[in-house]
């Protein structure tokens, strides 16, 4: 079996590190959706694609490609990349590992004067953490034309402007944002590298794994709970309208449907946080009038979703009639589940027992942007790389040797030759 070249993990090691000294923000790393931290990260990466001499450019949403041309240019595009946002004082692998894995990759093969069949793309995404902008996969959905009109209208949750706002300031014309940049029909396959963010491959001592599919997802971001101020050491119980009782009685039930449903093998995580009363009308010697919270729940099955979603509001109204409480969902947003694609997922696993590389089949809870790849019929796979102390938070821990070993899968992958039994689609 033929094997690509190596990518340059030297070059990868020294992106992030100076990714991560251009913005720390003295706990962790901050990378806003389309604001300044995100853009010093493109333009990072722009000017590194340079000096290999690639070609880069940007859609009007303004995501960024960087291309190795390939020997035949009418051949569908191999992509690979990842988004370059971060959340607030998170960790400097999350979505970035991605992007520079696939440019390393490039620089590698630049190096070794190694031309690949067709085009590879090294994506760098936009605005994937919806922490930013309550809306999943924000610019890969916007570089396939699936954004609505409104989402301009869209609110940055830390500075309260509307998107268009943000992308006037990026010099992003706001009128162009989500023209369609990609044809599904012309993209070969799409292989995202990302650092896992849970414990299943420190536990099994594993550098890698092959993701099988992403969890979608049902949220209520804003949900809240109304009931009355009273003294608290004044009104009984029966006379009580305690906010916080009602959206803890819930809380309850809900952890012991989870407990009940993952015990008959049901693909289920249930989340229930941003939890906060009124700091203004709250006190200690107050029974609380309301409760804001939000709530993330996510299975690879869509029908779980539903049931789910059907029974967490059966069980708040069913709290908020016996507490004499009010509870307001707010608007529901979310993600579809993906699957990954099952050639590629046998590819890459042929591929890992050639290089004697350990890279164990999972799933993966989080949410990526290859789902909407995938969801538009692109043949998409993932590969995750080990990461320590979970992602979201300043601790993300992974370690260059592993990374070596899930970006040379990552080569080996994006040269190989295995074409869809459709190929050539689009041409």
């Amino acid at each position: 079996m033929n094997r690509a070249p190596d990518p340059d993990i030297d070059l990868a090691a020294r992106l992030l590190d100076t990714l991560r000294t251009q913005s720390f923000d003295g706990l962790g790393v901050t990378r806003d959706a389309f604001g300044a931290g995100e853009q010093r990260a493109h333009d990072l990466l722009r000017t590194a694609a340079h000096a290999l001499d690639l070609e880069t450019r940007t859609d009007t949403s303004g995501n960024l490609y960087i291309t190795l041309p390939g020997r035949d240019r009418d051949r569908p595009v191999r992509m690979t990349g990842s988004h370059l946002d971060s959340v607030p004082a998170g960790g400097n692998f999350d979505g970035a590992a991605g992007v520079i894995a696939g440019l390393a990759v490039l620089a590698g093969w630049r190096a070794a004067g190694y031309q690949p069949q067709a085009d590879v793309t090294v994506m760098a995404i936009r605005a994937e953490e919806s922490t930013w902008f309550p809306y999943s996969y924000l610019g890969s959905k916007a570089a396939f034309g699936l954004v609505e009109a409104a989402t301009l209208d869209l609110r940055r949750a830390d500075t309260g402007r509307p998107l268009r706002e943000h992308l006037a300031a990026l010099s992003i014309d706001p009128a162009g944002f989500g023209q369609a940049a990609l044809q599904p029909a012309r993209i070969d396959r799409f292989v995202e590298l990302h650092i896992e963010q849970g414990p299943t491959l420190v536990d099994t001592g594993t550098p890698a794994g092959i993701v099988t599919g992403i969890r979608g997802s049902l949220r209520y971001r804003t949900m809240r709970w109304t009931g009355e101020y009273a003294h608290s050491g004044a009104v009984a119980r029966r006379h009580r309208r305690d906010a916080v009782r009602a959206a803890a009685l819930w809380m309850a039930e809900l952890d012991r449907a989870w407990e009940t449903l993952e015990a008959f093998g049901e693909d289920l995580v249930v989340t229930v946080g941003q939890v906060s009363t009124n700091p203004e009308q709250h006190a200690f010697s107050k029974v609380a009038g309301e409760l804001d919270c939000c709530i993330d729940v996510r299975s690879i099955s869509p029908a779980l979703l539903e049931r789910f979603d059907r029974l967490l509001r059966a069980r708040a109204e069913a709290v908020a009639q016996a507490t004499s409480t009010h509870v307001d969902f707010g608007p529901r947003t979310g993600s579809l589940p993906a699957a990954m694609d099952a050639g590629l997922i046998a590819r890459l696993a042929t591929l890992a027992q050639h290089r004697g590389i350990a890279a164990p089949a999972m799933p993966s809870g989080a949410g990526h942007d290859a789902a909407v790849f995938a969801q538009q019929g692109v043949r998409t796979a993932m590969i995750f790389v080990r990461n320590r102390h979970g992602s979201h938070n300043p601790q993300e821990a992974m370690d260059m040797p592993d990374f070596a070993v899930a970006a040379q899968l990552l080569s080996d992958i994006l040269a190989d030759d295995c074409p869809s039994t459709e190929y050539p689609r689009g041409s």
